[in-house]
């Protein structure tokens, strides 16, 4: 079978990575992939977005089976026309990628159909969401209504600070049109954990629990980012949060979804509060999460296409799907600066280490440029390493991320400690 991925990041390159270990699979190809997924599969020189561009390349390549990563070419439609030209893809089609595409269709979707979460309000005039800032009180949750790659979500302190998320958002569009309409959320007290799920229409399996780490800086301080890091298992993810979590929300929102007509086929994340009352659900995303998904495939044994065509064929229910009892911890490699500005083009050092066979170093933003890898975004590389405890795995993946350099490289030290 040939295989085409689309996407360019850390979570591609898991997938590139995990696919690629599957019987089935003679060649691989990404469009657009990375330096590091270049190793792997045969990258090709086309956007994401490019839907025309990624359909005639399956078509023309013989393509048996397209895994869509991010969430921009779900949004636009790209699994709905390789649908309709009979091809075979993973990912929701546009409809239920609205989850992910829209704050405020999902939360419309939770409120009606009775899924554990926030109070909220969403808003179109900016002065009106100011006004409405005082009956929430603070911390207060702002959030662009659209994509704006997972930095869309402000944790105000006071009202100063949520005035200016506002007005950063609606008037500034520091977000593009994903901030013309915004989401105001009271603020919810817990521990969070983040799951994915196989979803095939009639039937979610969940998988392992992850937890990520999305503040810049140590000690959860700084801006949020697309993610720092991330731990699997979730630490306060326990067998009864677990079975509530499968009960109140993700059954649920399957249900709704078929009661709005909704045929969702693909991965859907659930972003999860754990609170004194049971698991809230903050927010979906309509894809593998990143960087969740470069500490959960590791721990998957069984074979990721295996799962991809039953989901695909609508026969998910009573398939088995085996996990690693291994933890995993993965601590992403940043550019200095991020997630504000930064510099790319730096040389990174250290990446032919040979590394233990439960460690693995995952490129989220470089690029080859001659017989060299260098950075190509903000987050740049992700280093998994596996143990039979989380601090086992903690200390592998730092012990691997130190012997890696590039000018004004930044990781956070605290990735995975309680």
């Amino acid at each position: 079978m040939k295989v085409l991925v689309i996407g360019g990041g850390g979570r591609e390159h898991a997938l590139v990575w995990k696919i690629a270990q599957s019987p089935k699979v003679e060649t691989i190809y990404c469009a657009p992939g990375n330096g590091g997924i270049s190793g792997l599969a045969q990258c090709v020189d086309i956007a994401a977005t490019d839907t025309q561009g990624l359909l005639s390349f399956a078509k023309d390549k013989g393509i048996g089976l397209t895994v869509v990563g991010p969430e921009a070419p779900l949004s636009v439609g790209v699994v709905d026309l390789f649908m309709e030209n009979g091809l075979r893809v993973f990912g929701p089609n546009k409809l239920a990628a609205t989850l992910e595409g829209s704050k405020a269709f999902s939360k419309e979707l939770m409120q009606k159909h009775g899924i554990p979460t926030a109070r909220y309000e969403t808003f179109t005039d900016a002065d009106a969401a100011i006004h409405a800032l005082d009956s929430f009180g603070c911390p207060v949750v702002i959030k662009a209504d659209g994509l704006a790659a997972g930095k869309g979500v402000i944790i105000a302190q006071d009202r100063e600070e949520a005035v200016s998320a506002i007005h950063e958002m609606m008037q500034d569009k520091k977000f593009g049109d994903a901030g013309s309409r915004v989401v105001i959320e009271e603020f919810l007290t817990g521990k969070e954990a983040s799951i994915l799920a196989f979803v095939d229409g009639k039937t979610a399996i969940p998988m392992v629990s992850a937890q990520d780490y999305k503040r810049a800086l140590d000690k959860d301080m700084g801006l949020n980012t697309g993610g720092m890091g991330a731990v699997s298992p979730a630490f306060y993810y326990d067998e009864k949060t677990a079975k509530a979590a499968k009960r109140n929300i993700i059954e649920k929102t399957l249900a709704a979804l078929n009661a709005e007509g909704i045929t969702y086929k693909g991965v859907l994340y659930f972003g999860l509060m754990i609170t004194e009352e049971g698991p809230k659900l903050l927010e979906y995303n309509a894809r593998f999460g990143d960087p969740e998904t470069e500490v959960v495939l590791p721990r998957l044994k069984s074979d990721l296409v295996d799962i991809m065509e039953a989901v695909i064929d609508g026969k998910l229910a009573g398939h088995t799907i085996e996990w690693r009892a291994e933890k995993a911890v993965g601590v992403v490699l940043a550019s200095g600066g991020y997630p504000e500005e930064y510099k790319n083009g730096y040389v990174i050092e250290g990446l032919d280490t040979d590394a233990a066979e439960d460690a693995v170093v995952f490129h989220a933003g470089t690029r080859k440029q001659e017989d060299a890898i260098v950075t190509a975004g903000g987050r740049v590389l992700v280093v998994t390493a596996l143990g039979e405890t989380t601090e086992e795995a903690r200390q592998k993946a730092y012990t691997r991320a130190a012997e890696i350099r590039f000018k004004d490289v930044q990781y956070r030290k605290d990735i995975a400690q309680r």
